[in-house]
């Protein structure tokens, strides 16, 4: 009996400082409504790329007109900042929500670290995406964007649920196949973050958001 309240005692210190130091509160649901969102973002991308250019070779090799290419890209970039912006504000107000259940803060030192590992290889991926942008290297966007999400969700994984570090690596993985698939990148750009995000956020809301 002795040797059983000692595990059990283990057992419960083991797990308050597991909640200390990793914010637990992320919403699956969250996952999945930003994957619908990528979805959508993707459709209406490739509606204004086929309207824009004749083939997937115009916009690969640069050879565009340049106010048609400048009218796209900012239309690309509002689509890009609406589906980021919505996915964020989906994150935060779901897992307040979830938060709030569990009786933890939504804004505590295990959800600022998260925050700030983060942000740091995502910070430099959309930094170094705007370069490519800027010199116009514009198939490889895609394929930099899904490399630098997964080193993100890597990255945080320590500070969250471990099962974020799978979805990077699907991230980084997909990221690398697209860079010998140039031209293909809005394919691959949906699959990872739209139907990854989905599949991820339903497995991580039939684990934990259901309890």
């Amino acid at each position: 009996m002795e040797n059983e309240k000692y595990l059990q005692d283990i057992a419960e210190i083991k797990n308050m400082m597991n909640k200390s130091s990793r914010f637990l509160s992320l919403s699956g649901l969250s996952g999945i409504l930003a994957g619908f969102y990528a979805l959508i973002g993707a459709f209406l991308a490739n509606n204004i790329i086929k309207y824009t250019y004749d083939s997937r070779y115009v916009i690969v090799r640069g050879k565009m007109n340049s106010e048609s290419t400048e009218n796209a890209i900012k239309q690309l970039f509002i689509i890009a900042a609406v589906v980021v912006i919505l996915s964020i504000i989906t994150g935060i107000v779901l897992s307040s929500t979830k938060a709030k259940k569990l009786g933890e803060n939504l804004w505590d030192v295990s959800s600022k670290r998260l925050v700030v590992q983060f942000s740091i290889p995502l910070i430099s991926g959309g930094l170094f995406a705007l370069a490519l942008l800027y010199q116009g290297y514009y198939g490889l966007i895609a394929p930099v964007t899904l490399i630098f999400y997964g080193l993100a969700c890597v990255n945080a994984s320590k500070y969250t649920l471990g099962d974020v570090k799978y979805l990077g690596l699907t991230m980084i993985v997909l990221g690398l196949i697209s860079t010998f698939f140039v031209g293909y990148g809005l394919f691959f750009w949906a699959i990872g973050f739209g139907l990854c995000h989905i599949g991820y956020g339903y497995v991580m809301y039939r684990k934990y958001d259901r309890k």
